[in-house]
């Protein structure tokens, strides 16, 4: 039986959910459809002093969501491009989220796939859909109207559908170029849908 994970699952330290994000579904409602995909890819993103966090400069207007209630959706716009979704972690005040990089298709796979065709010039692979953080947004409609929403509300929320443990493997983030040494990407070992490097 599906059942949503509560704010408890998530007001823990980060480095905790991290690895029980793996496996969980990430589920979005809208009047289009449903679409949803298992979780393969996550990475950790840790208060002011991590350099390579959004909260390391403090406090500002587009941060806020970090520094709010443990289960909200932190939404913002990458290079004014992509669309990337992270789940607040720990206690309020405590900035702290954990970065979806990748998912597996499951539910509402054609509605995927024209989203994601008005951005792509050829056919994509069932595993190029969600294979990386503003890929997987495009593919599940999350912009930045559902920045802050409630993970355990009805329309945007991860569940736990039962799924089997699987083996993983953590190594550092991709994409930056400050807080390397941290190895706190997390991903499902061999599965075709991780993001590209």
């Amino acid at each position: 039986m599906n059942s949503t994970l509560s704010n408890k699952f998530y007001a823990r330290p980060t480095l905790d959910v991290v690895p029980d994000l793996i496996g969980k579904v990430l589920v979005h409602v809208t009047t289009a459809g449903t679409t949803a995909g298992t979780i393969v890819e996550v990475e950790a993103y840790i208060g002011e002093g991590d350099p390579a966090c959004h909260a390391a400069s403090g406090l500002t207007r587009r941060n806020a969501p970090m520094y709010g209630s443990p289960g909200r959706a932190y939404v913002y716009l990458n290079y004014g491009i992509h669309h990337l979704i992270n789940v607040v972690t720990e206690s309020e005040g405590n900035p702290a989220a954990v970065l979806i990089r990748a998912l597996e298709p499951c539910d509402g796979v054609s509605l995927m796939r024209q989203r994601r065709a008005a951005k792509s010039l050829r056919r994509l692979s069932e595993d190029e859909l969600c294979n990386g953080p503003g890929n997987l947004t495009c593919s599940l409609g999350i912009t930045l109207e559902q920045n802050c929403f409630d993970l355990c509300g009805d329309s945007l929320f991860i569940e736990d559908r039962g799924n089997v443990n699987r083996a993983l493997q953590w190594s550092e983030r991709i994409g930056i170029r400050v807080g390397q040494e941290f190895r706190w990407r997390c991903y499902a070992s061999n599965d075709p849908n991780v993001s590209r490097r």
